[in-house]
């Protein structure tokens, strides 16, 4: 594979491996606020009015920001009723195919995103309840977990490229589990250039 590509999944996977770590801590920071806002309630008669929005935005960026992070580890869901039953080979056409589709549906959800938070800060938009906080900086956090995933989503095409002509990039992220063991010994056997991305591990520790 061209150096330039492994350069963008060497450092694509990287920083997307580095997010997902960094907003895993955020699912107990929205425990942390539903239970101080249940404590205040119940037993100090002093509810807060931010709670549950609060909650709310901290689980949003959670898994908006993981977006990228779960396209990187392959966890998220699929329908492989056939998919299960293929070949490796035939898995990474399959999926270079369907990028196409991801594509267009991220960059679509990416304009809106854009457009919708551009409005936000023209107009000052604030939700519309009790607290009513200002939504542009929990938008600007969508745009950047679409940006990301849509990024990452490049980087797996590229990889499903490679494997499509026996090849294997970037495949040494420690959580990534892309493979059974027997898979693998398949890619060891029938691999005519063995293509690593060299310290992927580290660069995003």
């Amino acid at each position: 594979m061209p150096a330039f590509i492994k350069t963008y999944v060497r450092y694509v996977d990287a920083f997307n491996r580095l997010v997902g770590k960094g907003v895993l801590g955020l699912v107990f920071v929205m425990m942390g606020i539903l239970l101080y806002s249940a404590v205040s309630r119940y037993f100090f008669d002093a509810p807060v009015i931010w709670g549950v929005e609060m909650a709310q935005f901290s689980m949003m960026a959670y898994y908006i920001l993981g977006g990228g992070f779960a396209l990187l580890l392959n966890s998220h869901v699929r329908m492989d009723v056939f998919y299960s039953r293929w070949g490796w080979r035939k898995r990474a056409r399959a999926d270079a195919f369907s990028f196409l589709f991801l594509a267009a549906y991220l960059g679509l959800l990416l304009y809106g995103s854009v457009s919708s938070t551009i409005y936000s800060f023209e107009f000052n938009q604030h939700n519309n309840s009790a607290w009513g906080p200002p939504i542009a900086p929990i938008k600007c956090v969508l745009v950047l977990g679409i940006a990301l995933t849509l990024l990452q989503a490049v980087s797996e095409f590229f990889k499903d490229i490679a494997r499509s002509r026996g090849l294997v990039l970037g495949m040494d992220v420690p959580e990534l589990l892309l493979l059974e063991a027997s898979e693998r010994e398949k890619i060891a056997a029938d691999r005519p250039v063995p293509e690593f991305v060299p310290d992927l591990a580290h660069a995003g520790a």
